[in-house]
């Protein structure tokens, strides 16, 4: 059995009101999940995106055929990591003068 102070007779009118609050607050949570899961996905493709674009920019660089004299002069102007000055070489195709540039701006 329902509480005292639910057992209203007639009805009030601003239970009918409350009530209406009520659905609108269920659909609209409704609708807010289904734009999550929507958004969700298109968060997660584009991530894939570039994920795989990433992946494809690494497998070219590492294709570039770098000298160790090259790298060891950079790293020591630079002031450096040898790996920063290899990618730095690589992003220039192998070009000192580039890389130095690239890496004072």
């Amino acid at each position: 059995m329902p509480p005292e102070w639910l057992q209203c007779t007639p009805p009030q009118p601003w239970l009918n009101g409350l009530l209406e609050r009520v659905t609108d607050y269920a659909e609209e949570k409704e609708i807010l999940s289904s734009d999550l899961e929507t958004a969700m996905s298109v968060i997660g493709d584009r991530r894939s995106r570039e994920q795989k674009a990433k992946q494809e920019k690494e497998k070219e660089l590492a294709k570039v055929t770098i000298k160790k004299e090259d790298v060891e002069l950079i790293q020591n102007e630079m002031e450096i990591s040898q790996s920063a000055a290899e990618r730095g070489l690589r992003e220039h195709l192998g070009n000192v003068v580039e890389a130095l540039i690239a890496l004072t701006d």
